[in-house]
């Protein structure tokens, strides 16, 4: 059995305590415990001490540490378990204690996985243009998987992601205006469904556009891309030749067929 001869508050952490214990040349440093630990065993001055009890009081406190780190790690924002799981792994904290650290912030409700499902869905569709199957497969990469995902992403309703959708076919297609609607719309088509968008409400959206204002758009855009092609074989070919290469050229860029005849019929008119 040792005595504590006496305890002492640290000077960089005032929540922690030195305890001192007797030896046959005098006291000398013992351990040191957390506050919660301190009250916890009405640890005072001149109680004896057991080497059990020492033990227990020393894993008690590591564990306390662990938990206080714990805590920090999530004052940044909601976790999942198994984001609380690896960091406490980098940590090296063996697994009994992980198992204690988890079971105390699940009984204090600071651990849901539901809870951070919910809000990760939502913080994703209001920050960013990640469509459900994206944000599904970040959800797996936290651990979430199944009914807690499933009950998640219920959230993002094909009404939402409509108004998603067409919010970036309309970025997409300013981005690339002078281009062939055709292009365009395979371009923005392929950018939305690799963000994870169902295929369908995306080929919807596309069919709900406004014709008459993109057929202005293409042909604006057919005659950037004519004009291009003429001053880069004017100076080669004439006459029928001429017209076939910037024919060609348009018809690879996706124009249709019908408003390229009429832009070469017109254009290459005025030129001669």
């Amino acid at each position: 059995m040792r005595k504590i001869t006496r305890i002492t508050t640290q000077k960089k952490q005032k929540h922690r305590y030195n305890i001192f214990l007797n030896t046959p040349a005098g006291d000398e440093y013992g351990f040191s415990v957390d506050e919660d630990i301190l009250i916890k065993f009405r640890l005072e001055k001149g109680m004896e001490l057991d080497n059990e009890l020492i033990k227990t009081l020393k894993e008690q406190d590591n564990l306390h540490k662990i938990y206080t780190l714990t805590i920090h790690f999530l004052s940044y924002r909601i976790r999942s378990e198994k984001e609380i799981i690896m960091y406490l792994q980098k940590k090296e904290v063996e697994d009994e204690q992980i198992a204690v650290i988890m079971q105390r912030l699940k009984k204090e409700k600071l651990l849901d996985d539901q809870q951070f499902a919910d809000m990760f869905v939502r913080s994703r569709m209001n920050t960013s243009s990640k469509g459900p199957k994206i944000i599904e497969q970040e959800l797996f990469e936290k651990g979430i998987t199944g009914q807690i995902a499933a009950n998640a992403l219920e959230q993002y309703t094909p009404v939402l992601q409509k108004e998603k959708i067409q919010k970036l076919l309309g970025k997409k297609i300013k981005q690339t205006s002078k281009d062939s609607f055709q292009k365009q719309i395979n371009q923005a088509k392929n950018m939305i469904l690799q963000k994870g968008f169902n295929q369908q409400l995306v080929f919807a959206a596309i069919q709900t556009m406004d014709q008459e204002e993109n057929a202005d758009q293409e042909w604006e855009a057919l005659k950037f891309q004519g004009e291009k092609l003429y001053h880069k074989h004017v100076k080669k070919y004439e006459g029928f030749q001429l017209k076939q290469k910037i024919m060609e050229g348009l018809y690879r860029k996706g124009f249709r067929f019908d408003r390229i005849q009429q832009f070469v019929d017109v254009y290459i008119e005025n030129q001669e």
